[in-house]
């Protein structure tokens, strides 16, 4: 199966430790697929974590919703966790999804002078079934884009309307 690729970076105005504390709290970093969009056809996810809260690793994050109409369901588990500079997590068992399959994702974390360096990405299969996978052909990398933005300026709007995301 192919594996697809999308990332992108920004400078966050603070610590790693700062940036990674947000960004480990996955209200925070999913909150793009909780609230309804155009590019969720109006419909948003819940998001439900298990006893880790996503901050172990092994710990599973499940979203569940429903999209352009449709029900979606995925399972997220976290596979690296090394705070404050690196962690993943990917999709495990059977997904609903409509314009990827299968992904990878991560997020690491380099200092600066008195910055941060944040990298998101995702590396993502197309969906297997022939109608889903005519949507990941024509969707697929708008969709990761998007996803990999949406998390990026989530973060970068905490840390700078502030200087931090809640001002501490």
């Amino acid at each position: 199966m192919e594996i697809r690729h999308y990332e992108d970076s920004v400078i966050i105005p603070a610590s790693p430790r700062q940036v990674f504390e947000y960004v480990d709290d996955h209200s925070h970093f999913s909150s793009h697929m909780s609230k309804p969009s155009l590019m969720t056809g109006g419909g948003r996810m819940d998001v439900q974590t298990d006893a880790g809260h996503g901050q172990t690793i092994g710990s599973h994050i499940r979203l569940s919703g429903k999209v352009f109409g449709t029900n979606l369901f995925l399972d997220e588990v976290i596979t690296k966790y090394e705070p404050p500079h690196h962690k993943e997590w990917q999709t495990v068992g059977n997904l609903r999804l409509l314009a990827i399959g299968h992904y990878r994702m991560g997020l690491e974390i380099n200092p600066g002078n008195e910055d941060s360096r944040l990298r998101v990405f995702i590396d993502y299969e197309l969906p297997k079934s022939l109608s889903q996978r005519l949507l990941g052909y024509l969707f697929g990398r708008m969709y990761a884009k998007w996803c990999v933005k949406q998390i990026i300026s989530t973060v970068q709007a905490a840390f700078t309307q502030r200087r931090g995301p809640e001002a501490k």
